[in-house]
């Protein structure tokens, strides 16, 4: 078995690359009686993304509950729907969590017309973001995947959708806003989003919004009640992001180390920094390193680095190959179960805790990685916080001991080695505002930390 796996690589990475052209040439002979003038850039952008483009059906049940009473059990069956993106050709889609939250099942249809019922992988409710899987045979193509950072106001965007339960639906328009802040309900808000005035009806969520090149620069969300023309979208970098978390080894329990960043006017991943003591640590990867091939599959994200990952194994050798300096360099390393320290590896120094203390007023201490629950968190660890000091800024900000830090300004906090590179930033130790996340329960709350210098 272990033979054949990077002949099947390679056919994936050659599957991968070649997607995008198949499905214009496709394209090209589908609308091959068509004028040029006819074969607009919308009509190319829809033609190469509908085949990575999903229907998603199914039926959940909403409680009865009333004003005269709350309480009352029960509920009615309703129609759910939605779409979805594959982002691996192995059957994996992003989709929106609330399109596929409490369905009993999962009915996926491809644009082929092959239907499948999905399971869930993994969720997160904050950014309402889910991956699903189809048990596919057949390699799926996957939509181009673009980017966010640099959209315009005024620029050209298509939606893809199953709206109102009309699959393949497709409606043009242009970029309206940027960093939109919406409020759904009293549980619900979203936070930087694109507003667009291209049609998005129920059963869009979890569509893609293309530009007008065919790329994905967004997975459409939410649309404005009694409102015409404005609908929302998350931007493909932030949901991006978070398909790699949701896909990420670490949430089985096997650890790589490498913390990616973005890697702007050329192709890779940057690795932002590397956690000590880790596989990446001892295999010789150094922050500052570009990704470009892991197991022989072009990486560009981190997405594309955690799919690379879909079937591996802790002890199993994984191949890097990276640019350092102008020189490509072939790097093998070990994957290790996650949090277990190799060979060289420095250990963290206890006075970050103190630190933490001095700032912010929390004691803080380590959690095993067996023993975090994780629940729907996409956060793979956290710091539990023993003691908060009264009067300090966690105590300001409503921390309670027992809650778990999870992340600090915009990075994770799943061991004390992430927190001491942490308060190392700038930010932190010019005692600027920091943004803090904690799980309490079972969910994930946030506030900012006015860092202080008190014992």
């Amino acid at each position: 078995m272990k033979q054949s796996q990077p002949h099947w690589r390679l056919r994936l990475r050659l599957f991968t690359t070649a997607t995008a052209g198949f499905a214009m040439l496709l394209a090209f002979f589908q609308f091959a009686d068509a004028s040029e003038l006819r074969r607009s850039a919308i009509v190319q952008a829809v033609a190469g993304a509908r085949s990575s483009v999903v229907s998603i059906h199914g039926h959940k049940t909403i409680p009865n509950a009333s004003a005269s009473n709350p309480a009352s059990t029960g509920g009615r069956r309703v129609n759910g729907m939605g779409t979805g993106v594959v982002v691996d050709p192995r059957g994996y889609i992003v989709t929106n969590h609330h399109v596929v939250e409490n369905v009993g099942q999962i009915n996926v249809n491809l644009d082929n017309g092959r239907s499948y019922v999905a399971r869930m992988i993994a969720h997160d409710p904050y950014t309402d973001l889910a991956i699903i899987k189809i048990p596919t045979r057949h390699e799926l193509p996957l939509i181009k995947i673009g980017k966010s950072h640099d959209l315009m106001t005024g620029e050209e965007v298509v939606a893809v959708g199953n709206a109102y339960g009309y699959e393949q639906t497709v409606t043009r328009g242009i970029v309206s806003a940027l960093h939109r802040t919406v409020k759904v309900n009293d549980e619900q808000k979203y936070y930087d989003l694109i507003q667009t005035d291209a049609s998005i009806n129920p059963g869009n969520s979890g569509g893609p919004l293309l530009n007008i090149d065919g790329e994905m620069i967004g997975i459409n969300v939410a649309v404005r009640v009694g409102a015409q023309g404005i609908g929302f979208a998350i931007p493909v970098d932030k949901a991006m992001e978070v398909a790699a978390q949701l896909l990420s080894k670490e949430r089985a329990g096997v650890w790589h180390g490498v913390i990616t960043g973005s890697q702007s006017g050329s192709q890779g991943l940057l690795a932002e920094r590397i956690q000590d003591g880790s596989p990446a640590a001892v295999a010789g990867i150094q922050a500052g390193d570009v990704i470009s091939l892991v197991n022989d599959i072009p990486v560009d994200r981190a997405l594309d680095l955690e799919r690379a990952l879909i079937g591996t194994n802790a002890g199993e050798q994984i191949s890097f190959l990276v640019n350092r300096n102008g020189e490509e360099l072939p790097i093998r390393l070990e994957l290790a179960r996650r949090g277990r320290k190799q060979r060289g590896s420095n250990q963290v120094d206890s006075a970050v805790f103190d630190l933490a203390w001095s700032r912010f007023g929390m004691q803080l201490i380590e959690i095993p990685p067996q023993k975090f629950e994780r629940g729907s968190s996409q956060f793979k660890g956290g710091l539990k916080i023993v003691t908060v000091r009264a009067g300090s800024p966690a105590a300001r900000q409503g921390v309670r001991s027992g809650d778990i830090l999870v992340g600090l300004h915009k990075w994770e906090t799943a061991s004390a080695s992430d927190l001491s590179y942490v308060m190392k930033q700038p930010k932190v130790l010019q005692n600027q505002s920091v943004k803090f996340f904690i799980m309490r329960n079972e969910e994930t709350l946030f506030g900012h930390l006015p860092a202080t210098q008190r014992r």
